[in-house]
């Protein structure tokens, strides 16, 4: 089945779609996205390792798990739709906590062009992993993950690094 990407212009006016394999190339044009992070009760954040068969940054870590709205599809739908796919979870409490645009360009100069609401939520459970989507994953504490993202920032995607400082601002009791 073909998954298709909203466009959208700089206002987040519908423009049109386009199939998510076509999109992402030197050029990608501005699409609509969502961002997740996913917390347990003690304060852990759950991060994931993008397979390497990833067409945009195979192989870095990052927040728990990334995607795409359908048309007409919202984008907390949208990233339970992606906890479950990609990771087996269901997810409570899953809200928006912050509005978030960006491009980078990845070591291949693949174009990651999104409008992105970051979403937070909460489980105790472990996921299990769709391999063709994430390589590893682990359980790390909110500080440690901080720390760990300033410290080895390549080893992060970098929307992940970006949307981490708005997190903390939006939701200081994580520490």
């Amino acid at each position: 089945m073909i998954e298709y990407v909203v466009l959208v212009d700089r206002e987040n006016n519908e423009i049109g779609t386009a199939p998510k394999d076509m999109v992402h190339t030197k050029d990608t044009p501005l699409h609509q996205g969502f961002s997740c992070f996913i917390f347990n009760d003690k304060k852990e954040i759950l991060v994931t390792q993008r397979s390497l068969t990833k067409k945009t940054f195979p192989g870095v870590w990052t927040n728990t798990v990334c995607g795409h709205p359908g048309k007409g599809e919202t984008s907390v739908d949208a990233a339970r739709r992606r906890l479950q796919d990609e990771l087996g979870l269901v997810v409570r409490d899953l809200v928006e906590v912050s509005p978030y645009r960006y491009r980078f360009t990845d070591r291949n100069g693949i174009v990651e062009n999104e409008i992105c609401p970051i979403l937070m939520g909460f489980t105790n459970d472990n996921p299990v992993p769709n391999e063709g989507e994430v390589a590893d994953w682990k359980w790390i504490g909110w500080k440690e993950f901080l720390k760990d993202t300033e410290d080895n920032p390549n080893m992060y995607s970098p929307w992940c690094r970006e949307e981490t400082v708005i997190l903390q601002r939006a939701n200081p009791e994580l520490q």
